[in-house]
């Protein structure tokens, strides 16, 4: 059975706690959105929201290549505060 999805306010509150396990997923080189999602156990759709948050406030960047099956992949832009 699965979860019923949050509100998208509920999801947002939670990038500051979730920008640590995002960053350690990273923490090896880029991956895609999916593959971070694996990484840290969260659905895909939540993820996107932390992702471009964090790629907003300059956390992270997406690697200029093509993508990667149609996903970007993002790295790590070496922001510690």
């Amino acid at each position: 059975m699965n979860a019923p999805d949050r509100e998208i306010r509920e999801v947002v509150r939670e990038e500051p706690v979730m920008r640590a396990r995002i960053l350690e997923a990273l923490h090896d080189g880029p991956h895609t959105v999916p593959e971070i999602a694996e990484a840290i156990g969260a659905p895909t759709h939540e993820v996107v929201l932390w992702v471009m948050g964090m790629r907003r406030y300059g956390w992270l960047a997406e690697v200029k290549a093509p993508p990667v099956d149609g996903y970007f992949q993002y790295e790590r832009t070496g922001r510690t505060s």
